[in-house]
């Protein structure tokens, strides 16, 4: 298949995630959203009412992380930062899995964990990504991953938050695919920083991309960003 500029566009959630972006990023980043057409700009929980104010009455979706970037808030903080994500005006969440419960052999407090969050969003016709921040696990333990996020009821699985030692690889996606493409829609995260690797993983089955650096990826440039 030959990707279009707006076929990789439709496909991206722009990241506006560093500690040091400023409320004029925020427009900025908006502004080029709209021009491009993204699927969503994924911002801060703080940033959601600017965001959603930025892209109201526009096809371009507000997603937001939760527990981000290590998953490790409490359960019951997780399900009330997605209340208040979605009082805020968002329309999809990005929820790190509980990172250390599932490397710990504690499946069924992570699948809980999901849960509590996708039963919050689904009340609301709000969508839930797990991040498992993929390169802290091996290939089985990113099919384990991707099976407990399905059981939980998730929409999608995704590979990394981006501020981890290693972001998406194909490798990953190739075992996410295999195990809930289909099923569920598989993000690849991180790292993403030309047009062939964008495409790469589309052609792998990814049906999200989250980028960073997304004008200059769509434009056939090479980003020096660490997102």
């Amino acid at each position: 298949m030959s990707y279009t500029l707006q076929d990789v566009a439709s496909t991206i959630d722009h990241a506006v995630l560093k500690p040091n972006q400023t409320e004029s990023d925020l427009r900025a980043d908006a502004a080029m959203c709209l021009k491009y057409g993204v699927a969503s700009m994924c911002v801060r929980p703080c940033d959601i009412p600017l965001a959603a104010e930025l892209l109201r009455n526009s096809d371009v979706r507000v997603s937001t992380v939760l527990s981000f970037p290590h998953g490790a808030d409490a359960t019951p903080i997780k399900a009330a930062q997605a209340a208040r994500a979605i009082e805020d005006g968002v329309h999809e969440i990005d929820m790190v899995m509980n990172i250390g419960q599932f490397l710990s052999g504690n499946m069924d407090k992570v699948r809980a964990d999901i849960q509590a969050v996708v039963e919050v969003a689904h009340s609301c016709n709000v969508l839930v990504k797990v991040i498992q921040e993929s390169c802290f696990l091996t290939l089985e333990q990113v099919a384990e991953a991707c099976k407990l996020s399905l059981e939980a009821g998730a929409d999608f699985v995704k590979t990394s938050t981006g501020f981890g030692p290693s972001s998406a690889t194909p490798e990953i996606i190739d075992v996410m695919v295999r195990t809930v493409g289909g099923k569920m829609g598989v993000k690849a995260s991180g790292g993403i920083r030309t047009w062939d690797q964008a495409v790469g993983y589309l052609e792998q089955g990814a049906t999200r991309l989250g980028i960073g650096a997304t004008e200059t990826v769509l434009r056939g440039g090479v980003s020096d960003s660490d997102y």
